[in-house]
């Protein structure tokens, strides 16, 4: 049998898969990409064991766990797990704090014939080590942002660098009133620990600078770490340049072709559902800024749009959204760029075009000095 582990950083730069026993209610308040839900007990029963732990000690506790997880309710969870470690041979198992829980799991595993390691110190443990990791690589690298208008690519500048974090891709939104996705963001936890592993993914490949999206404190519903979003607040900007048209065809892209695909894909059988959804989508983002807009502008931007989509459901064409997306850039994104801009003047070191950007950040790069510590 494999021995049971404590290296944190291998499990997750490896992304071995991972066999999270917790109940569902712990797992869906943060966990780990490479983790899957097999819990010893439902919510229901973790909720009764705990008082009874409170109450009259861990005996009790444990005494009324094997009651409530017994007869062909336990063999069904042992089949679960079962199924699990042969389907990921290489994994391991884990609780909160790698004990009781986890052991019993491995206890009545192993008298099914199965031999599966644990994870010392559990999900608490490994939470530690990444909230850890990722404060190191803030302390340790230096950061340079990547900005400039709506629209120029600068999350394709943070995908075609190694040394970058992908705080938009992390949070599963782009960043603006826009920028939610056809399914759910992460939650702040799950958000947090991705953006860790891609910085422990970084760190081991020997970069010592890194390289962010020039973002807000919020991210769609997510926060960005308070010690990162406060060193970037002094990071250094590189402005990334594209033309009006441009820019126009890459949010065309992204707001309404791309989000027309997601939503096809959330209903493969309901073309009509699809289309209403997005069309929900791109109204109600465009209400979201109404009072920034003004009343009449919101007006003028909401019946363009509402053209845009009548042609577009009625003939496949998705051009007659420009019009729109021009107005919403020269009105409203253009106009407040341009305002945050002149606050960080004196921050911007260098401007150019997506290839020009990409050649100044790879060139910046300290030179590699092996695995991160």
């Amino acid at each position: 049998m494999r021995g049971n582990t404590e290296d944190f950083r291998q499990l997750f730069l490896s992304g071995t898969p991972l066999m999270d026993v917790r109940a569902p209610i712990e797992f869906a308040k943060g966990a780990f990409p490479n983790a899957q839900n097999r819990p010893l007990m439902n919510d229901g029963e973790r909720q009764k064991v705990g008082i009874c732990y409170k109450e009259q000690g861990q005996q009790a506790a444990i005494d009324l766990g094997n009651t409530l997880v017994r007869g062909k309710i336990k063999q069904q969870r042992i089949d679960q797990w079962r199924a699990f470690a042969e389907a990921n041979p290489n994994g391991y198992l884990y609780c909160f704090r790698g004990g009781l829980r986890s052991q019993i799991v491995q206890q009545w595993l192993a008298e099914a014939g199965v031999e599966y390691p644990r994870v010392v110190g559990g999900y608490k443990a490994m939470r530690r080590f990444l909230i850890d990791t990722l404060d190191h690589a803030v302390a340790e690298c230096p950061l340079t942002l990547v900005a400039g208008l709506t629209g120029t690519g600068k999350t394709e500048v943070i995908a075609a660098l190694d040394h970058s974090l992908d705080l938009e891709g992390h949070a599963h939104h782009r960043g603006s009133s826009f920028g939610r996705h056809a399914t759910p963001q992460p939650g702040q936890i799950d958000f947090e620990n991705r953006l860790a592993i891609e910085a422990l993914h970084v760190l081991e490949a020997g970069h010592r600078s890194l390289v962010l999206e020039d973002e807000g404190r919020i991210v769609g519903s997510c926060s960005v770490p308070v010690e990162l979003f406060r060193t970037m607040q002094a990071a250094p900007l590189v402005w990334l340049d594209d033309s009006f048209d441009n820019r126009v065809s890459r949010i065309l892209g992204d707001y309404v072709i791309d989000m027309q695909a997601e939503f096809d894909e959330l209903y493969p059988e309901e073309p009509d559902r699809a289309f209403a959804a997005l069309s929900e989508h791109l109204l109600g983002s465009l209400l979201r800024i109404r009072k920034r807009l003004g009343g009449e502008r919101h007006q003028q931007l909401e019946a363009l749009m509402q053209a845009a989509l009548d042609v577009h459901q009625r003939t496949g064409d998705e051009q007659e959204h420009r019009a729109w997306i021009a107005a919403l850039l020269e009105h409203y994104y253009d106009p407040m760029y341009a305002y945050q801009r002149s606050g960080k003047e004196e921050r911007v070191v260098f401007s150019g075009t997506q290839d020009e950007v990409i050649d100044y950040l790879r060139a910046q790069r300290p030179a590699q000095s092996g695995p991160g510590v």
